[in-house]
């Protein structure tokens, strides 16, 4: 900030910490409260500049400018390759750098990027956002970002990765107040597995919590902010509070009764930076402050994480010092960038089937192609993928590859006239805001609308005189004003409501009516008392879009159809997805043009798995691809032309449908069968497949050894073969599997991946390092990761269900023993339960909560040397209730039965006690809880 260095903290060769310290010891409290807020303010008397906590950067810099756009998140993890990733995140920090050289206030070094949370389900509205449902993948993968964003330099920080949403952030649905119940090994082995890599490998800088709670309490105060991430991980950079999280403690959770106390105990459990509105977030600091319920010395422990991290970055040192400082707006956009967007799209494409080799196409032997389909001739950009400087379509990367050669293009869309029924005029458009308005006396006087629907009641339609998509506007009048389909609600969204034979009614995004206005027929949101009739529309089919699409793949050689999802329709932030398979009008498209043309190549464009078994099962060549940025077109071009040979492998299992999935909100992945790890069903794809051009062969799968000790190692070899003439990349996939357990294991669990290339007729032998620890698991009964003796299958696949190789070890580990409930037990550390959920235990930890009649939790194998006469619990009701202890059976030899009474209200928590009569031996026991109370610890006594 000077070239003078006047005070210690601008002495560069002094000390970090040191340097945060004294520049803290500078500030005055009302400064040290103006930092708190995401929009740090400048300190002119230090030459301290203003600085804003929290760029997007998903996928490229987003809302700075134009900036290069990689493909979204969910198609980079089906790269399955962490160098091409820490390339994009070096890309991604050099353009960071360049927008934050042009303006150091407003464009802030401190990025929020990567999504780490676990995909679950994939129903999730922000799936598109997060890199799939593994752990091992999802780990090294973002790891790998974080390191190309902040770059490799000893001192200095490139610029800052923000991981998030820490934890449990797997639905849209109630995100700002709802409860994600995970277990001990649910939340070990699952959703903070995927976490920890970006940390203790990556060093990653910052964090953000998550808007959701965990257990009934609100993450942004969870212990595992400060227990696990900074306490376990050693992370020493800064949290980062979610927009509008820590107001919301209040306002939707509803845990405290006033700011002052969220802000104070946010701050206290971890969260450095604030995201809130500025000077409400400092009057409410102030508050806290005044009340008593912050100390100034907890401000500095804040603030001395994120003025470190600025520290870091090189602000308060000489330019000269700092390798980064120097990047300038030439690596916005540049050349080398935009092949990298290229590289990474070619990479994320997935051929899901391929028949008869019937891909790749051979553009010398195709006449005539027919494109078609709602996302054949788009690029759509999604919520963060910021302002693309182009956008590749696949028609016109088909086009490029077929100079010369006729390629026809039919989207599949309807063209209508609409008029009134009330009065047969037809709607057109008045003004140069395009106002919606029935003012033809002629129906073919009427403008013309291309109609798409998108499925479940979501339409669009778009004005054929001025190109522009019907919206809402502020007035709530519909007019042709939107050049995209975009925004945060996404009011070009409407439902054409059947009401009759070729008649239709208007709703909004938001589901409002919509009738003609009386005085000046336009169209406009319905008033509670306008008469029903006007608001009814006779639809008239100028042009039939299945008709002409089905004319156009008859009239040609091959017919591609590109189907998937809009990425703001039907699946976002704040909606969650309706279903998981293609839109009916899309499959319907899909089933006419292959019933025109049998030469039918399917390619799914989509932010999600998008499910169709009518597809797999009869067209003969299926592919995959994300909505991918700048280069969309030409990467699906390249593959589908066999310029390059697809490697892309899935990041997620690929469900037939919802029936095969559990309740969105059910957060156990072990019980409820979720993820490959788990799934026992058949899906449509499995998780990591992915077929190839080339013909790729396994063999020669070498072990260091058959037995492994606790705390060794064991290397492995594979010999990988291309015996085609195509070069190809492949991804090499180990999955383990414990053939013998206390507890119910993955049916497979990926261990490690190595993505290679393979010239024609080249062999290589890849390696994998697998220390035991990675066959650990969390053991509730000690509270500690545990590695069990037994006989473990090593396997080398292709995806998780293409077994190419496998092999046997045994491993010498640590065996479990006997329960022993005679020590205090949280009633969290279950081996089994039903009917129940975890909730808080305000006096610490966590509860059970029956969440309806008959529930029980489970604790097997339990030792009792001399038999048991007492039981102690901590419980909580609010109406009273019971707790029968059981052996063998939920319904088992009844034990003893304690009664709880009322503590007065849920959270006040009292000690129970009551008689049982267990006899010597082991024996598993099951707690039956009757009525609504809250169980927390409880242990048993001679």
């Amino acid at each position: 900030m000077t070239t003078q260095a006047e005070w210690p903290f601008q002495q560069h060769d002094l000390p970090l910490d040191e340097r945060v310290r004294d520049l803290l010891s500078r500030l005055t409290l009302d400064e040290k409260i103006a930092q708190i807020p995401q929009y740090q303010a400048a300190v002119e008397r230090l030459n301290v500049g203003a600085y804003k906590h929290g760029t997007e950067a998903a996928h490229g810099i987003s809302w700075l400018g134009k900036a290069t756009s990689f493909p979204q998140p969910s198609g980079l993890a089906c790269t399955w390759n962490p160098q091409l990733m820490k390339e994009i995140g070096a890309a991604i920090g050099d353009e960071a750098r360049a927008f934050y050289r042009k303006n150091p206030t407003v464009n802030g070094l401190t990025l929020w990027a990567p999504t780490v949370d676990m995909e679950r389900d994939p129903r999730w509205g922000r799936t598109e956002e997060a890199y799939g449902e593994d752990p091992q993948l999802t780990g090294q993968l973002s790891t790998a970002l974080v390191q190309g964003i902040q770059g490799d330099h000893p001192v200095y920080l490139k610029a800052v990765a923000t991981l998030k949403h820490f934890l449990g952030n797997n639905n849209e649905i109630d995100r700002g107040h709802c409860s994600a119940s995970i277990d001990p090994r649910n939340m070990r082995e699952y959703y903070l597995e995927a976490f920890k890599p970006a940390f203790r490998e990556g060093g990653a800088q910052s964090m953000m919590t998550a808007y959701n709670s965990v257990n009934g309490v609100p993450v942004i105060l969870h212990p595992a902010v400060m227990d696990v991430v900074k306490g376990e991980w050693e992370m020493d950079g800064f949290i980062v509070s979610d927009a509008g999280d820590l107001f919301g403690i209040v306002k939707d959770h509803k845990y405290y009764e006033s700011f002052a106390q969220s802000m104070a105990e946010s701050i206290k459990n971890g969260i450095d930076s604030v995201t809130e509105e500025t000077e409400e977030t400092i009057k409410v600091v102030r508050e806290a402050v005044e009340q008593g319920l912050l100390t100034e010395a907890d401000l500095d422990k804040a603030l001395f994480n994120t003025f470190r991290v600025r520290f870091r970055l090189g602000e308060f040192d000489p330019a000269e010092l700092n390798p980064y400082a120097a990047i300038d707006d030439s690596v916005i956009l540049s050349s080398k960038h935009g092949e990298l967007s290229l590289e990474a799209a070619k990479q994320s494409i997935v051929l899901l089937k391929n028949d008869n080799s019937v891909l790749p196409l051979s553009a010398a032997k195709l006449s005539k192609v027919a494109i078609i389909g709602p996302l054949g001739d788009e690029a759509f950009r999604d919520w963060y993928s910021g302002t693309q400087p182009y956008a590749v379509t696949p028609l016109q990367g088909i086009s490029k590859k077929l100079r010369g050669k006729q390629v026809t293009f039919e989207s599949g869309a309807d063209d209508i006239l609409l008029t009134s029924a009330a009065d047969a005029k037809a709607l057109g458009i008045i003004g140069e805001e395009g106002k919606l308005a029935v003012i033809h006396a002629t129906e073919s006087h009427g403008e013309m609308f291309a109609h798409t629907a998108w499925g479940w009641n979501s339409h669009i339609l778009k004005s054929s005189s001025c190109g522009e998509y019907v919206s809402l506007n502020e007035a709530e009048q519909l007019a042709a004003s939107s050049k995209e389909i975009y925004g945060w609600y996404v009011k070009e969204c409407l439902n054409l409501v059947p009401e009759g034979e070729d008649k239709v009614s208007l709703r909004t995004w938001n589901d409002k009516p919509i009738h003609v206005d009386p005085e000046n027929g336009t169209l406009r949101v319905i008033e509670a008392n306008a008469p029903a009739e006007k608001s009814v529309f006779n639809k008239t089919i100028v042009k039939n879009g299945l008709e002409a699409a089905v004319a156009a793949a008859k009239a040609a050689d091959t017919a591609v159809v590109f189907v998937g999802n809009h990425p703001l329709l039907n699946g976002k932030e704040e909606i969650d997805r309706p279903d998981i398979v293609l839109a009916e009008e899309q499959e319907q498209l899909v089933k006419a043009v292959y019933a025109a043309n049998p030469n039918t190549v399917v390619v799914i464009v989509g932010s999600y798995p998008i499910s169709s078994s009518w597809i797999d099962e009869h067209i003969p060549a299926v592919v995959y691809t994300s909505h991918s940025g700048q280069e969309l077109g030409n990467a699906v071009a390249d593959v589908l032309f066999g310029d390059y040979s697809p490697s892309g492998k899935l990041n997620m299992t690929w469900y037939r449908s919802v029936e095969q999935l559990p309740a969105l909100l059910d957060y156990d992945i072990i019980q409820g069968k979720r993820t490959y790890m788990y799934f026992d069903g058949e899906p449509l794809y499995p998780f990591g497949h992915g077929l190839s051009y080339a013909e790729l062969s396994y063999a020669d799968l070498q072990l260091s050894s058959t037995k492994l000790e606790a705390d060794g190692t064991l290397n492995l070899s594979v010999q990988v073969s291309n015996t085609s003439a195509i070069d190809a990349d492949e991804v090499v996939q180990l999955y383990v599997q414990a053939l013998e357990s206390r507890v119910t294991r993955p049916l497979k669990q990926l261990k490690g991946f190595k993505k290679i290339h393979l010239a024609a007729g080249q062999s290589l032998t890849v390696e994998f390092i697998l220390p035991a620890g990675e066959l650990a698991f969390w053991d509730v009964t000690r509270e500690q990761y545990c590695v069990e003796p037994g006989e473990y299958r090593i396997v080398i696949g292709r995806s998780s269900a293409d077994v190419q190789l496998e092999g046997r070890i045994t491993v010498t580990g640590d065996a479990i023993p006997p329960r022993n409930l005679f020590v205090e037990t949280p009633a969290e550390n279950y081996d089994g339960y039903h009917q129940v959920y975890l909730d808080e235990c305000k006096a610490g930890g966590a509860s059970i909560h029956p969440a309806a009649e008959g529930a029980w939790i489970t604790f097997k194998d339990v030792q009792f040397e001399e038999g048991a006469a007492q039981f102690t619990a901590r419980v909580s009701s609010a109406t009273g209730g019971s707790i029968e202890i059981r052996t063998g059976r939920p319904d088992g030899e009844l034990a003893g039965t304690v009664a709880v009474p009322s503590t007065g209200q849920l959270q006040q928590w009292e000690q129970v006690n009551g008689e049982v009569r267990i006899s010597s031996g082991r024996t598993d026991i099951y707690l039956v809880l009757g009525g609504e109370i809250l169980l927390s610890r409880f242990q048993f006594n001679h």
